[in-house]
């Protein structure tokens, strides 16, 4: 991306974050579907300033991971990583989700302005379950909060009726 002035970033910036609240929207609605209470559980991270090199909302779950984050050009990006899951379809099933709706809410396609330079991928987190731990054991920026359990609604096919 070329330089751009402060008020060239106002659009840009706006449209990611836009994208942002929608992935974080979807990634917490996803993991209130699952029964297992600790991995409802999650730590967050909030800066209400914007300004270079910081750190603007972070969210930690044992699954999912996402963050946005000002750079030091001032543009905001997405930092995001997901839980390897080897062995329970579930979970991998909800991880594969959340990135479906992160590149799908940062698309070009569906997005008034590209941004999908601002999804990051020069490092990912891939033990969101460790970074979990990590962080509330040592916990000094973070909020615990857990997600409420919501079933997952069951989707029926109705047959027509002659």
């Amino acid at each position: 991306m070329k330089t751009s002035t402060t008020t060239d970033l106002i659009p840009y910036n706006k449209v990611v974050k836009e994208a942002y609240q929608a992935t974080y929207k979807k990634a917490r609605q996803l993991l209130s579907n699952i029964e297992q209470e600790e991995l409802r559980y999650s730590l967050e991270r909030e800066c209400r300033t914007v300004k270079p090199d910081t750190v603007i909302h972070e969210f930690v779950s044992p699954l999912i991971y996402l963050r946005l984050e000002c750079d030091q050009q001032g543009l905001l990006c997405i930092h995001w990583g997901f839980e390897e899951v080897m062995n329970d379809e579930r979970y991998s099933n909800l991880t594969a989700e959340f990135l479906r709706v992160l590149y799908h809410n940062t698309d070009k396609s569906n997005t008034a302005i590209d941004i999908e330079a601002s999804v990051k991928t020069n490092w990912l987190i891939k033990t969101c379950s460790e970074m979990y731990e990590y962080l509330e054991e040592r916990n000094k920026h973070h909020t615990f909060k857990q997600i409420a359990y919501k079933p997952a609604s069951v989707k029926r096919k109705l047959k027509a009726v002659a």
